[in-house]
């Protein structure tokens, strides 16, 4: 049961020789694999599977306007755009959401530069807490 794979002659068993590469099986492997990568990726994602419930809650068409605080290098603090003082926070932050709406409720975020003494960030959180703002985010810059 040998195979003759070399040499002259037409043997039963010679096997002539072939440069040409046949890619189709090649692609056929690759488009399979494609496929179940495509399938098996978004499965992937999350590891804790979960029956999540239909949402049933229309989207808001006039969602909370976010409050940013900004505390520059200098210690100037800010609400938006307006200028505000350490003392005066408190109020200044009630101006700016309104009366409607509930500041326990409120997420306030913090944009700091990263320059800022701790004294005054904790200073300004300090501020927030002892007025009733507990939901703090801070903000950094996404470095991708």
């Amino acid at each position: 049961m040998g195979a003759k794979l070399s040499g002259s002659g037409g043997g039963r068993y010679a096997v002539e020789a072939n440069s040409e590469i046949n890619v189709t099986p090649f692609v056929d492997v690759m488009l399979v694999l494609l496929i179940i990568f495509m399938v098996a990726a978004p499965m992937a994602a999350v590891t804790v599977k979960v029956a999540l419930p239909d949402a049933v809650a229309k989207p808001s068409t006039n969602p909370p306007k976010p409050v940013y605080i900004s505390i520059q290098d200098s210690g100037r603090i800010f609400i938006g755009d307006y200028p505000s003082e350490i003392a005066t926070l408190g109020d200044d932050l009630r101006k700016n959401i309104g009366n409607k709406r509930n500041p326990e409720k409120e997420r306030i975020f913090i944009r700091a530069d990263k320059n800022v003494l701790y004294g005054d960030f904790m200073g300004v959180m300090n501020q927030l807490q002892d007025n009733g703002f507990y939901s703090v985010a801070l903000i950094g810059e996404d470095k991708n």
